[in-house]
C-alpha cells in the first residue's frame, strides 16, 4: 500500500479510479478496511480514496494525545499531497468530525460531505478517559466485548460475522487509540459546523450504540439544507453491516449533486 509522508505522521492509504474524488474517514479503533465491503459497490467514474488515520491502521503512530486539529491538519495535508480539491469528503464516527472540521477550515477541498454515524460533539470527557484508561491497562481488545454491541445488531452479532472486526480494533495501537481519545473529548463543533453550507448528507442507524439517530439528526439540522437517511438495520457502521444499502444511499447522494 502507499504511504503519504507528511514528515510528523505517515498515512496509508489506497487510491483508485479517476474522476471526481470522493475521500473516506473511518472511526475510531477501525481502519480504511471498514470501506472495503462498498468500494465496489460504487460507480464507474469516480476517484475513490480512503486512509489510515494516525495511530491506526498501518499508519504511524505519533505520541499522544492528538487533537482535533491534528487529525484535520493531517486530512488537509493528505488532500493537498494528492492533488485533490473539490472532494465529497466522508467521514464515519471520528472520521466525521474530521471531515466537519475540514469543510469549516478548507471548503476549496471539500464540495460535499457525507456524515456518518456521527455528531458535533460525542460522548462526555469522563467516558473517553475510561476508554483510554482501559487500554493502556489491558489493551484496546479489552473493550471489544463492551463496543461490539454498539457496532453491529444483535443479528449480525449472533451470525458470528463480527470476528474480522473484533480483531481489527484489537489491533489498533494503543497510542493511536487513546490519542484519539482525547481529540474526539476535546472537540465540541456545534458552533463552527452550524455555519456550514455545503451540501450535505447526513447518515444515521436505528441501533446505533455509539451515535444514536437523535444525536445525528441533530448534527444534520445545524447545517442549511442537509438531508438525512436513516439505516433501519444497523448499528454504528452501516456500511460494513448493510454495504449494499450504504452504497445505493450514497450513490444517489452523489448523483444528486452532479459529482461523477
Amino acid at each position: 500500500m502507499p504511504i503519504c509522508d507528511l514528515g510528523d505522521v505517515q498515512l496509508n492509504y489506497t487510491d483508485q479510479g479517476s474522476g471526481p474524488a470522493v475521500v473516506f474517514a473511518h472511526a475510531l479503533g477501525t481502519s480504511k478496511k471498514i470501506w472495503e465491503p462498498i468500494l465496489p459497490l460504487m460507480p464507474q467514474g469516480l476517484r475513490l480514496v480512503t486512509y489510515d488515520g494516525r495511530g491506526h491502521g498501518a499508519s504511524s503512530v505519533p505520541d499522544g494525545p492528538y487533537s482535533m486539529g491534528a487529525l484535520v491538519r493531517d486530512a488537509e495535508r493528505f488532500l493537498d499531497a494528492l492533488d485533490i480539491r473539490d472532494c465529497v469528503f466522508v467521514g464515519l464516527s471520528l472520521g466525521g468530525m474530521v471531515a466537519q472540521g475540514l469543510a469549516v477550515k478548507r471548503l476549496d477541498q471539500v464540495r460535499a460531505m457525507v456524515l456518518s454515524n456521527t455528531a458535533a460533539k460525542i460522548g462526555q470527557p469522563k467516558q473517553w478517559q475510561e476508554r483510554a484508561d482501559i487500554a493502556r491497562a489491558q489493551g484496546v481488545g479489552a473493550l471489544c466485548d463492551v463496543v461490539m454491541p454498539r457496532w453491529f445488531t444483535k443479528k449480525f452479532l449472533d451470525a458470528g460475522l463480527q470476528q474480522p472486526w473484533v480483531e481489527m480494533m484489537a489491533a489498533t495501537p494503543v497510542e493511536g487509540y487513546c490519542g484519539s481519545c482525547a481529540a474526539i473529548s476535546g472537540t465540541d463543533f456545534y458552533t463552527p459546523t452550524s455555519g456550514l453550507t455545503l451540501p450535505t448528507l447526513a447518515l444515521a442507524s436505528s441501533f446505533d450504540g455509539t451515535t444514536p439517530a437523535d444525536l445525528v439528526r441533530e448534527t444534520a439540522d445545524l447545517i442549511k439544507g442537509s438531508r438525512f437517511h436513516l439505516f433501519r438495520n444497523a448499528g454504528h457502521m452501516p456500511c460494513i453491516e448493510v454495504p449494499e444499502d450504504y452504497a445505493a444511499v450514497l450513490t444517489g447522494f452523489l448523483r444528486d449533486i452532479a459529482h461523477g
